[in-house]
């Protein structure tokens, strides 16, 4: 029985014993946790601002894409192409295999309208009014219309090269270039 009641003191004294985390073991532990929790808000932080940048760059290349496939159809529907030089009447058709800044043509509506580069915009110029057609964090650096098969008798359909180019994004750091070409043949057969 003796051991029996020098088993029950010891359990009690191990019970009395306190078990935990001393202050300095604790702060520690917090301290770690804190430095783990701040470098993934960093990440997560960083991949928020990825993906605002993303959407903006993509809200961008919507507008020029848009803008590249109103001046295609405009351009496909209409007639009488000539490069804007000033050396002809406007409405008369002529190639310029070697480019320019701008493109007049007749549209499918009648009457004369001018697609130019101009301040770093492409403009739209019916005649009346004299619009900026690309978004206004577009900067365009350099246009050209390459106009081919105009000729009467020729027997081939005119032609069209388009190349664009600048940036988007008005933060020299956040700049995206773009570089864009595009093929544009009339509808209207001119055979």
């Amino acid at each position: 029985m003796h051991q029996g009641v020098y088993r029950l003191i010891k359990m009690k004294k191990l019970n009395n014993k306190q078990n935990g985390y001393t202050i300095i073991e604790t702060m520690i532990s917090v301290s770690l946790f804190i430095i783990v929790i701040m470098s993934g808000m960093g990440s997560l932080l960083n991949a928020n601002l990825l993906h605002l940048k993303s959407q903006d760059i993509r809200s961008i290349m919507d507008n020029l894409s848009f803008v590249m496939e109103d001046i295609s159809r405009n351009l496909r529907v209409g007639t009488v192409y000539h490069c804007d030089e000033g050396s002809l009447p406007r409405d008369t058709a002529k190639s310029c295999p070697s480019g320019a800044f701008s493109i007049v043509f007749k549209p499918y509506k009648g009457g004369l309208a001018t697609y130019r580069f101009k301040d770093g915009h492409i403009e739209l110029d019916d005649g009346i009014n004299s619009v900026a057609i690309t978004a206004p964090e577009v900067v365009i650096t350099n246009t050209k219309f390459i106009v081919t098969g105009t000729d009467a008798g020729d027997n081939k359909q005119p032609k069209i090269l388009m190349t664009i180019q600048g940036y988007a994004g008005v933060k020299l750091r956040d700049q995206t270039n773009f570089n864009l070409q595009t093929t544009i043949t009339q509808r209207i057969l001119d055979f």
